[in-house]
């Protein structure tokens, strides 16, 4: 009974707003076209709505007028035209609705129906955040965070984020917790990043919800709690959050706070890659590769590898060059193989770096050439790399690429050997067999301080 009660007062008032729209009364235009717009009592019927809509906001109706405006925004009821969406959000904004001021503030910051401005979006955004309302604050905080039309300025950011967020907008809570979670604009803090960020995961934003998910798996600002951590990156990786979705995918591989689940962590990665995360695509690319939940498969892992390394993704350039350079998922291409690895060697990848040398030492794919080989031999080995720390120390010891320097060559097959390369220590042996007392002391010596070099060097602090 109550839902026939309900259609019968639903039918009501759309006679009653019917007659007095007929007559020209605004205000029953407007009510008129949101009962066809909603269907509350007839159906629902997008062209009406506009229709009624269209007259309403041409007596000057206001809020008729921004809404007409969302309408040829959304192409609802009309055909899509930001030109006069524009029009009438100018028309409602310049009599003071907030929502049309931050509606307009919007087309000038994506440049729909207008040449885009930041300055005037801005100016806009001012208007309807003055007024209180919370998502125009939003995007004013947001534009001082980028120096979008403004100069960039963390507090001005920080009170706007904070007035929108007590008002419990999501996007603001979010955005706070950004703010704290950096220190920007404010002392940093863990624990009050992820206040803000429980807020807004507690309405349903999922960026919020993967962020909680990881402060509970790293321990930031809570003990930590992997099964806790999952719970809530569960939530954001089913609303699409790629990269929630990744990080399912790492915990369930690794068998982090949770059992470990080959076949869902292919799931999750799959899901990831398929909205293009690269690090989804090369986890991916190494399941089919060693056959972890899924059959063994090289052309599917190429196929990931590359769509990663087209990213610009190195350690997938890498990977793509070992495929080509040994046949594995595809037919052998060595002069492939020298373009994939240049390609992660120039990024930095030190794996890659060593593999080029190893192509121009042999002429694989490349003109030999010991100089070339050397030099991407030596950005391998002052990485750490050990392999291309044995290498490099050949090159010396034979003088190839390089003027021939026992020193050096015992050098690098030190550290190599202290880096675990096999091969280094029996060859170190037999370097030694021919050296003077003081030129292995000297040799041991540039590993010394080639070791304390690296500790200056070498990052500080966990990554966040």
């Amino acid at each position: 009974m109550k839902n026939q009660s309900s259609a019968r007062d639903g039918y009501d008032s759309y006679v009653w707003y019917k007659e007095a729209a007929e007559r020209g009364n605004p205000y029953a235009q407007f009510n008129l076209a949101m009962v066809y717009k909603k269907g509350q009592g007839v159906a629902r019927d997008d062209k009406l709505a506009f229709h009624w809509m269209q007259l309403a906001a041409q007596q000057g109706l206001v809020f008729a007028q921004n809404h007409l405006g969302v309408m040829y925004y959304n192409g609802r009821g009309v055909a899509n035209n930001d030109k006069e969406a524009v029009r009438w959000f100018r028309a409602a904004a310049q009599q003071g609705d907030a929502s049309a001021q931050q509606n307009l503030g919007q087309m000038y910051k994506k440049g729909r129906g207008v040449a885009r401005s930041d300055e005037i979006a801005l100016s806009w955004f001012y208007r309807a955040s003055e007024q209180g309302i919370a998502s125009a604050q939003t995007l004013l905080g947001e534009a001082y965070v980028h120096g979008m039309g403004v100069r960039r300025n963390f507090s001005l950011a920080l009170a706007w984020f904070r007035k929108a967020a007590l008002q419990n907008d999501a996007n603001a809570q979010l955005n706070l917790g950004l703010m704290y979670k950096h220190g920007h604009g404010v002392t940093r803090s863990d624990t009050q990043a992820l206040a803000w960020f429980r807020q807004a995961a507690a309405q349903g934003d999922a960026v919020a919800q993967r962020l909680v998910g990881v402060a509970y798996s790293e321990g930031l600002g809570v003990e930590a709690d992997q099964l806790r951590a999952y719970a809530w990156l569960s939530r954001a990786a089913e609303q699409e959050d790629a990269d929630a979705q990744f990080n399912l995918g790492i915990m369930l591989a690794n068998g982090k706070g949770v059992d470990r689940d080959d076949e869902l962590a292919f799931s999750w990665y799959r899901r990831a890659a398929e909205s293009g995360h690269v690090l989804a695509q090369y986890n991916l690319g190494g399941m089919y590769a060693r056959g972890r939940g899924v059959g063994r498969d090289e052309q599917r892992a190429l196929e990931w590898y590359r769509m990663a390394a087209e990213q610009g993704a190195p350690n997938a350039q890498f990977n793509v060059g070992v495929m080509y350079a040994n046949g594995h998922g595809v037919a052998k291409d060595e002069e492939r193989a020298v373009a994939w690895y240049r390609s992660a060697a120039e990024q930095g990848d030190a794996s890659a770096q060593n593999n080029l040398g190893v192509m121009y030492a042999n002429g694989l794919g490349v003109a030999q050439d010991d100089v070339q080989a050397v030099k991407w031999y030596g950005k391998a080995a002052e990485q750490g790399h050990a392999l291309a720390q044995f290498n490099l120390g050949g090159m010396y010891g034979n003088g190839r690429g390089v003027k021939r320097d026992e020193v050096r060559s015992f050098m690098w097959l030190t550290l190599a050997e202290e880096g675990g390369d096999v091969a280094a220590a029996s060859n170190r042996k037999k370097v030694e067999l021919n050296m003077a007392p003081e030129a292995i002391a000297q040799a041991l010596e540039l590993a010394r301080l080639w070791r304390a070099q690296q500790r200056r060097t070498a990052p500080r602090g966990r990554p966040r």
